[in-house]
């Protein structure tokens, strides 16, 4: 079937064959605004999801009857963390393409669904111990296939509903949803768990039902469909060597032997280098194979290179900051100033709320005014931003005045809103209408893996900086207050990631350290100032403040490499089809025709933008 020509919207509103556009008449059908809503509910449901088990860990696990901290439980504890980011980085450039093929709506509706029979499954969990730990995972996993199918379409099916010059309101208010839903989900675990922690996965039963009912209805499939054989030897290689690479450095995190961390594991450095291998050897087969599931080609546009570099590299250091506020608070700020350790997690995420006001004003702002003036300077001033707040909070004592770190973390999100929206539209402005799947799908890819690598790096760097002093600080503190020297010894040579988990899930970090048998040993007034809000976070502040200045100097680093990489994209931009009269210079690339007026500076107000 031959396929139809492609409608182009003139600047007078018409399209090319005397017809009135839809797409950029006033007086156009209210569709966009349902695709807006009915996508971000999916959105937000899925990042909810992804942050609210974090805040609920403790919760879960004393619900199924197994201690996360227990050395031999430690995996589990990071699998329930770090399992659905896997699943959502493997699966999202898969399902976009998918989705190119056979339809994003289909795909989406599909995904509302699959994310609605896993959490009734995750809320229903019959067992306990090792077992239901490992139903758990499973389930999470699962839950993780239905959000990678929601999150793989939805940039693509916002650009199709949207006008090319309403897009960055569109797709800002839907980014502000993925990356604040991360930290509406903070404080809905924290209210939640306490009360029953099955309602942690219930809550989102009856927006995924009520999700995929409107969105059968409502939704319509508006894209232009690819009919073409799945890429099943890519879609393995990809997923092998990607699941590879991620696991080790989940692993890489856990002590290995007699090291702090597991970097120096011979499976460790197998699972990383060997899937390094397998994705080179993916690239390779993508370029052999006649229908690729990730177009290689794409990347010679260079607005969409340019933006997913600056999105990976932005990734890079907002995926660990989360985790370092979390720790900064429950395991010292929050202890510091009255909170017991069991409250911690709740006002963790009640105390990182500028956190998400700042997403939430910025983003569809600036994602408005990309419309106007491009992304480029939305997307790189807002990087440098998110650099200057990085190296400002490394300035913060750690006992800090709480203004100081609400307006740092507030800029920081400004600027990462600033970002995010601009930059997303401007990924999708560049693509093919008919690649508009597969292309979110790489972008989601980039975005995802980045965070899984964030949490790795993050956490390595402040593990390193924790194993320098540490232990002497422990030692010498525990056997200061009358603790035995062969206690404290044993004490303090156990792995940092063990207090640095501690903090992150609530527990009282010396209560778990020391165990029960070690203070019923010790006189009343000694075990209650050792378990007490200020032994453990003036004992830990010192090389807590040297682990937090690596990370956030590393943070400050690669969001300035982003903010570069976003400056070369070039001007505003949209990709425009094959044999469209421009007013511009076009070059060829195998996609299509696009145009490269100077430098891809500013394109004129007249540019014709594609239409569907």
């Amino acid at each position: 079937m031959a396929r139809p020509a492609p409608l182009i919207a003139l600047s007078n509103g018409h399209s090319a064959n005397g017809t009135r556009s839809a797409a950029v008449d006033p007086d156009r059908s209210s569709y966009r605004w349902i695709a807006l809503s009915t996508v971000t509910l999916g959105t937000l449901m899925v990042f909810i999801n992804q942050s609210i088990v974090l805040i609920s860990l403790p919760a879960i696990f004393r619900g199924i009857n197994l201690s996360p901290l227990t050395p031999g439980n430690t995996g589990y504890l990071l699998w329930m963390l770090m399992g659905f980011m896997v699943v959502l980085a493997v699966l999202v450039v898969t399902l976009g393409r998918v989705g190119d093929m056979f339809g994003r709506v289909k795909i989406f509706n599909l995904g509302f669904a699959v994310f609605s029979v896993f959490s009734i499954l995750l809320a229903i969990t019959p067992l306990t111990g090792s077992a239901g730990a490992i139903w758990l995972i499973a389930m999470r996993i699962g839950q993780g296939v239905g959000g990678a199918m929601l999150f793989a379409n939805s940039s693509a099916i916002i650009t199709d509903a949207f006008p090319a010059d309403q897009r960055g309101l569109g797709l800002g208010i839907n980014n502000v949803a993925a990356v604040g839903g991360s930290f509406i989900g903070l404080v809905l675990g924290g209210l939640l768990a306490p009360v029953e922690w099955r309602l942690v996965f219930l809550i989102s039963v009856p927006v995924g039902v009520l999700g995929t009912l409107w969105a059968y209805v409502k939704l319509e499939d508006r894209g232009l469909r690819t009919p073409a054989k799945i890429d099943w030897l890519g879609n393995l290689t990809f997923a092998a060597g990607l699941i590879l690479v991620l696991v080790g450095i989940t692993y890489g995190l856990l002590p290995y032997g007699g090291h702090t961390m597991g970097w120096t594991s011979p499976w460790v450095m197998a699972e990383i280098f060997g899937g390094i291998a397998i994705l080179i050897a993916f690239g390779i087969i993508e370029t052999k194979v006649p229908h690729p599931m990730f177009r290689l080609t794409l990347f010679r546009i260079r607005a969409f290179t340019a933006g997913n570099v600056a999105s990976f590299l932005a990734s890079l250091s907002r995926g660990g900051l989360m985790f370092m506020l979390i720790i900064w608070l429950q395991g010292i700020w929050l202890p510091l100033h009255g909170y017991s350790f069991e409250q911690t997690p709740l006002w963790a995420g009640i105390y990182m709320i500028p956190l998400t006001v700042g997403l939430l004003l910025a983003g569809p702002i600036s994602g408005l005014l990309a419309d106007r003036y491009g992304a480029r300077p939305f997307a790189t001033g807002g990087l440098v931003l998110v650099a200057i707040t990085f190296i400002a909070l490394i300035q913060l004592p750690v006992n800090f005045s709480y203004f100081a770190f609400a307006a740092l973390i507030f800029l920081n999100s400004v600027g990462m809103g600033m970002f995010i929206a601009p930059n997303q539209t401007g990924i999708m402005n560049s693509l093919p209408a008919s690649q508009r799947g597969a292309g979110a799908g790489m972008a989601g890819t980039f975005n995802s893996s980045a965070q899984v690598l964030s949490i790795g790096i993050f956490f390595t760097l402040m593990i390193l900086g924790l194993a320098s002093t540490l232990p002497s600080a422990l030692f010498h503190g525990l056997t200061a207050q009358g603790v035995s020297p062969a206690v404290a010894t044993r004490v303090s040579h156990l792995p940092p990631v063990g207090s640095l988990f501690a903090a992150f899930l609530g527990y009282n970090p010396m209560q778990t350290l020391l165990g029960p048998a070690t203070l019923s040993h010790l006189p009343h007034a000694t075990a209650a100032y050792l378990t007490s809000h200020q032994f453990f976070p003036h004992l830990i502040s010192p090389a807590f403040s040297d682990g937090l200045t690596e990370a956030f100097a590393f943070a400050a680093a690669v969001c300035l490499l982003g903010a570069f990489a976003s400056m070369l994209r070039g001007g505003k931009y949209h990709y425009v089809e094959p044999g469209t009269d421009t007013q511009s210079t076009t070059g060829t690339s195998p996609e299509g025709e696009y145009d490269r007026v100077p430098a891809q500076e500013a394109v004129a107000e007249t540019e014709p933008l594609l239409v569907e």
